[in-house]
């Protein structure tokens, strides 16, 4: 007789309501991909190509031409900011929305199974995930177009010709993808059903973030905000790696690994005040006094806050071990105190029964006197 699939258990078949929260929230990766999928077909039709164009390709180029027959090799092309490109940050944070999902279900979701953490544990892990390899990334990204733009050893490249400054394609794409990703963290509350005193946290980074990148790029300081970008994503990518470490194991090892990013954090912060400095004080001439100022008072003002939530979380930190410290000291005295009377015990019986007898009669009463014989027939 042949053993029908799911004999001797319950499987349920229930699926959750069309379009209800439960359906959007297991299905929300399709849904997108399906909403990207129309631009992108948009894109190979004749009578939508022009639309579908401002949501996917790069606008507001200022120089480049495509290869022909006068110029085989072509131009680069290099853009401008532009009211455009709004509609490509709509585009790719469908894309990132898309990303967060393969990467949680395919990588995080298997590790986190095989490691069986705890629920608080879980929460950081898929945080810290998630935001290891998007720091990782856009650092390297960052990187990369400093040393193609030639800013390494040329700082004064940071501030020459302001306000005109091109940005070549992969320059104009960073700034994109980073206002994308950001964008796409308020609709991930949602998807990842995060608790409500948790989420104050993440819409102030979310929104913090996307509006300070999103006012130096539409403002021309896209040069100096990709420096410090950079700098700010190395810092916070080997925070959350030592936090992913942390995670799995507190051992003393690690004491050092966690000095090292204090330092990391400390050099960071004072390097991207002294450039922004340099440049927004120094090295741009041709600037309103406004707007000088305001950057300025933009970029101290972060950097005074991470400094100051840096400083409230090693003092947190200290408190709390200080705290267990304390709490686990009349455990281990408890301990302590078994040990001995069970090392007493095993003593005990480890005496003759006549011994053990006499060990478990009452002692000599007080003062030294003797006890009285008993008397025997």
């Amino acid at each position: 007789m042949a053993i029908k699939p799911g004999m001797g258990r319950k499987v349920s078949t229930k699926n959750p309501p069309f379009l209800s929260h439960e359906f959007v929230i297991q299905n929300h990766a399709d849904i997108v991909s399906c909403v990207a999928m129309v631009f992108v077909v948009g894109l190979m039709l004749q009578a939508t190509n022009s639309i579908a164009s401002i949501f996917i390709a790069l606008h507001h180029n200022v120089t480049g031409a495509d290869p022909s027959h006068e110029n085989p090799q072509g131009e680069p092309y290099f853009y401008t900011s532009g009211w455009k490109d709004g509609c490509a940050v709509f585009f790719y944070t469908l894309i990132c929305i898309i990303m967060h999902a393969i990467l949680q279900e395919y990588v995080l979701d298997k590790i986190s199974k095989k490691l069986h953490l705890s629920k608080f544990k879980l929460s950081r892990f898929n945080e810290s995930g998630q935001l290891v390899v998007f720091y990782a990334m856009s650092f390297l990204w960052g990187f990369d177009v400093i040393v193609r733009e030639q800013y390494i050893g040329n700082m004064a490249k940071l501030w020459e010709g302001f306000p005109e400054h091109p940005m070549m394609f992969l320059h104009k794409l960073f700034f994109i993808i980073q206002l994308a990703y950001y964008l796409h963290m308020l609709p991930e509350l949602y998807f990842q059903k995060v608790k409500k005193d948790e989420q104050r946290a993440k819409v102030e980074h979310a929104l913090g973030g996307f509006f300070l990148i999103a006012t130096a790029y539409f403002l021309g300081f896209q040069r100096i905000a990709l420096v410090l970008l950079t700098l700010h994503y190395f810092c916070e990518f080997i925070s959350h790696a030592f936090q992913l470490v942390n995670i799995f194991d507190k051992e003393e090892k690690f004491v050092r690994l966690r000095l090292a990013h204090n330092v990391v954090f400390i050099l960071t912060r004072f390097a991207t005040m002294v450039l922004a400095f340099l440049t927004l004080f120094y090295g741009i001439d041709n600037v309103s006094q406004m707007k000088r100022s305001f950057m300025l008072a933009t970029v101290f003002g972060l950097q005074g806050y991470l400094i100051f939530d840096f400083i409230s979380n090693v003092l947190r930190s200290k408190r709390e071990s200080s705290t267990e410290q304390q709490s686990d000291r009349p455990q281990k005295q408890a301990l302590v105190k078994s040990e001995k009377s069970k090392k007493e015990r095993k003593k005990e019986s480890d005496l003759p029964e006549a011994d053990q007898n006499a060990a478990q009669a009452s002692p000599a009463p007080a003062g030294g006197k003797a006890s009285k014989k008993v008397k025997t027939k």
